[in-house]
């Protein structure tokens, strides 16, 4: 591949985060981690929920660690990890976004998402380790996504393996924009799904007074619709085009003033009222990655300091180095994995 994807300002390594970073990745790997992957949460629960619970693992989770191991460049962690992601996630069309030990149960669905950060982590590993075997083995997997999460031209969520089918629209948050211009098709075919998805994230704007973005677009009926507007979602929608270069910069001047004032909430009406104030570990991670893509120091600088307050720092603690509430047992893999990624960032 002739251009780098992986990221190259790393602010963490810049901040000497690098032993934070050590012991947050020490609890997610030594406390969080059971046979089949990294805990949803660290309590169990029965693992019957519509939802991830308990020691259930995502194909997220997998995906999240495998790209932190290519950034670090860790060679065995990355291949262990794969290697584990393969037999507990592999569906013939592609990765299971859930499994559970549990039930015994790899669910018949994948979420495109999770499957783009599989394949965009074998890339980055390819690129980091020097590995032509791990550069081919992403384009295989990607020929496998876009036969089956790509149909006309666009992107949809998921694939159901068992009703051999798509769901009809399209997360904005799914769109990673980076991943989708690594995929095996021809140019022409990239250029159309780019433009296409660039056209969907776009329209799908709240405003300038509130500059975060609609959840998900329906293609058959050209609209957009959200359910209030999910903080991590409109983040990870920023990022992506942060990472394409098509931010703007309403955005940004908003994330960087709400994180500077510790009032980035978990959800807001689509005029930008909170609609709750809950914080969260996650929010400020991919906040931080935000300011290292953009090598805007201080947005980084300050998501880290934010984030951090969720981190815990007894030594006595079992919790040590990880992200959650040790009286309540509960600490969960997306702030866990993401605090770590934006560690590496």
């Amino acid at each position: 591949m002739n251009h780098t994807i992986l990221p190259e300002s790393n602010y963490g390594n810049r901040m000497k985060l690098e032993r934070n970073r050590k012991e947050t990745e020490h609890f997610i790997t030594d406390t969080m981690t059971g046979p089949y992957g990294v805990y949803t949460n660290f309590r169990d629960s029965l693992q019957s929920d519509p939802a991830a619970t308990g020691h259930e693992v995502l194909s997220e989770s997998a995906g999240i660690l495998m790209r932190y191991y290519a950034l670090t460049n860790q060679k065995e962690a990355f291949l262990a990890e794969w290697k584990r992601a393969k037999e507990t996630f592999e569906l013939p069309s592609g990765f299971s976004y859930r499994y559970s030990p549990k039930q015994d149960r790899a669910y018949t669905i994948n979420a495109a998402v999770d499957d783009m950060r599989i394949i965009r982590a074998l890339h980055e590993a390819g690129q980091q380790f020097d590995e032509q075997e791990l550069q081919i083995l992403a384009s295989a997997y990607g020929t496998r996504f876009v036969e089956h999460n790509i149909r006309d031209g666009v992107l949809y969520d998921f694939y159901d393996e068992k009703y051999k089918m798509t769901n009809d629209f399209v997360t904005l948050c799914y769109i990673d924009l980076t991943t989708l211009k690594l995929l095996p098709i021809s140019a022409s075919e990239q250029v159309r799904l780019i433009e296409r998805m660039e056209k969907v994230i776009q329209g799908g704007y709240l405003s300038n007074e509130f500059p975060f973005y609609e959840t998900r677009y329906h293609y058959d009926t050209d609209t957009y619709d959200s359910e209030g507007i999910n903080t991590v979602e409109s983040l990870l929608t920023i990022l992506s085009l942060a990472e394409a270069g098509q931010h703007r910069s309403e955005s940004i001047e908003y994330v960087k003033e709400k994180v500077r004032s510790g009032t980035l909430y978990g959800k807001y009406t689509k005029d930008g009222a909170p609609m709750n104030d809950i914080q969260s570990t996650a929010i400020y991670a991919i906040a931080a990655m935000i300011g290292s893509v953009l090598q805007d120091a201080e947005l980084y600088k300050d998501s880290i300091m934010q984030m951090e307050k969720f981190r815990i720092d007894e030594q006595a603690s079992s919790f040590y180095g990880g992200f959650g509430d040790p009286s309540s047992e509960m600490a969960f893999s997306f702030d866990n994995l993401m605090a770590l990624l934006a560690y590496a960032y």
